[in-house]
């Protein structure tokens, strides 16, 4: 297995691409902390991968507060012993914060999207200097690279704060064993509607591959920049978009 003996935060870890990285890494033999803001999500998939034998977690966090932070490691170490790998998974759309011109939804979206992910990576890494190893993937977006005039601008501006930080990260911790990559999706069906959504048709001829992504697609990409086999890989991006920003 290709996480055995690991210990791993997962953000966002109760549904979407959240769940599917936690599903996945449990069955890779990684014990699994799923923190989310709805504990009964976290919960649900927790008690599904430790029936299936697995071993998980669930932790209420707001990855925006330093002291759910704190909280969640400690969590952590108090059951796990260490902290091997942290995802951070948890975000919010340029959709979901009202007006797409409001200052309060540009705060929002960087208090979760940038700051969480910063909150996140800075607290890790300390934990995880201490043994001398670690690895922090943090998902950003394909709007980390490109622009779009959908949704709130702010969206963009947080995943590409994600982008850099953790390139700013991976050069501060490296000396200390610890890495930090980032993981850039492509458009996913949870994003754009119903299966007869307009969006979701407009999206499609876009992308060279001519289909949406999975959320397993990315979770397999994050399970390799997790894992040992990408022991020589920091401070890069991986875009996994079906070719979208090669065009």
């Amino acid at each position: 297995m290709r996480l055995k003996d690991k210990v791993a935060i997962i953000t966002g870890g109760g549904h979407g691409m959240g769940e599917a990285e936690a599903r996945l890494f449990a069955a890779e033999g990684a014990a699994v902390v799923i923190a989310d803001r709805r504990l009964d999500l976290a919960e649900a998939v927790a008690a599904d991968i430790n029936a299936g034998q697995g071993r998980a977690l669930a932790v209420q966090a707001d990855v925006s507060a330093e002291t759910d932070w704190q909280r969640l490691i400690a969590a952590t170490l108090e059951a796990y012993g260490r902290l091997d790998i942290l995802v951070n998974n948890a975000g919010i759309s340029g959709s979901s914060v009202g007006s797409t011109t409001s200052l309060a939804g540009w705060n929002q979206l960087m208090a979760v999207n940038a700051t969480g992910s910063y909150l996140g990576t800075a607290l890790a890494a300390e934990v995880m200097a201490k043994a001398g190893r670690g690895s922090i993937v943090n998902v950003s977006s394909i709007m980390g690279f490109v622009g779009s005039a959908e949704g709130h601008p702010g969206y963009a501006a947080s995943k590409g704060a994600v982008r850099l930080l953790t390139k700013a990260m991976a050069v501060r911790w490296g000396p200390q064993g610890v890495r930090v990559n980032s993981v850039h999706p492509g458009y996913m069906p949870a994003m754009l509607g119903g299966t007869n959504s307009p969006t979701r048709a407009a999206k499609i001829p876009l992308t060279p591959l001519r289909r949406l992504g999975e959320p397993i697609e990315v979770a397999y990409g994050v399970l390799f920049l997790a894992s040992d086999e990408a022991s020589f890989v920091t401070g890069t991006e991986l875009v996994i978009d079906g070719g979208y920003i090669a065009q």
